[in-house]
């Protein structure tokens, strides 16, 4: 007796710990609850457009926002970040959960903040968020124009050294970069650039703190400034009259190549061995 007993404990006792918790009345176990989004303060994009409105106090700005199937953006807003001088500076803010790609916030649309300053905006310039610049000079009411990277007032396209700067920009010409030579004729320009690659070592010797590499690019002037024809690391004219045939031969013929420490060519790699294919190199033990 004692035995069969002790055989219906064993039974009863192992159905019990086959048991899944939750599941004892034959229902599945709740969902785990997902933490909630953050919504996080952020600026824009890009701000695109300034306008004044009709009071002259009124900034309206475009500006390119979060946007997705749910709600993306609360509380736009723009305020003065100092107080007016011959600049006005205004700062775009908003809240959004889109630094969280769950959000669904993966696209950009366009959204209009608005400030009230405390007088008429005059002659100001306007700068939003630290860096886009802004100006009524040139440009078509109630729109404010936007500046480039060469400021509101670019340099005339022509033989001087500040026209120079923006052809050494149209090629994306590296930080620090340094003119060694120009040709111009105020319609077109080949110029000779280099920057330093080497370590920065003060007033040493060592040759490494003087490497280099440089670059030629040939232009044609245009409206809105120096426009890149073509670069190339060699002499005279063969390849810039094939791009352009009306480059003059003046600026060019007398050209030498670069220096092959400034322009350096590199051979392709090596192909690699074909599968099955041995190698001929000696291993070393």
């Amino acid at each position: 007796m004692a035995v069969f007993l002790c055989a219906v404990a064993v039974l009863f006792l192992g159905a019990c710990g086959t048991q899944v918790a939750g599941q004892g009345d034959g229902g599945s176990a709740p969902p785990t609850a997902t933490e909630p989004i953050p919504w996080t303060t952020m600026q824009p994009s890009a701000v695109t457009g300034v306008r004044l409105s009709g009071d002259r106090r009124t900034l309206l700005l475009d500006t390119q926002v979060p946007s997705g199937a749910h709600a993306c953006v609360a509380k736009l807003k723009a305020v003065l970040t100092d107080p007016m001088t011959d600049l006005v500076r205004v700062q775009v803010t908003f809240t959004s959960p889109s630094g969280d790609r769950a959000s669904g916030c993966t696209k950009e649309s366009m959204a209009t903040a608005k400030v009230t300053l405390p007088e008429p905006l005059g002659d100001r310039d306007v700068i939003v968020d630290n860096y886009t610049h802004f100006t009524a000079d040139g440009a078509k009411p109630p729109s404010l124009r936007l500046c480039g990277e060469l400021g509101c007032t670019p340099p005339a396209t022509g033989c001087t050294a500040a026209s120079y700067d923006q052809a050494l920009m149209a090629v994306g010409a590296p930080e620090h970069t340094y003119r060694d030579s120009e040709r111009c004729d105020g319609k077109w320009l080949e110029l000779d650039f280099s920057w330093r690659t080497g370590p920065a070592c003060g007033d040493s010797t060592d040759p490494a703190c003087s490497s280099r590499l440089g670059d030629r690019w040939f232009f044609r002037a245009k409206k809105s400034g120096w426009e890149p024809i073509t670069r190339t690391s060699a002499g005279g004219c063969r390849d810039v009259r094939r791009e352009e045939p009306a480059f003059p031969s003046s600026l060019c013929e007398s050209l030498a190549p670069l220096s092959p420490s400034l322009h350096p060519s590199y051979p392709p790699p090596s192909a690699s061995p074909a599968p099955g294919v041995r190698s001929t190199a000696t291993a070393t033990p």
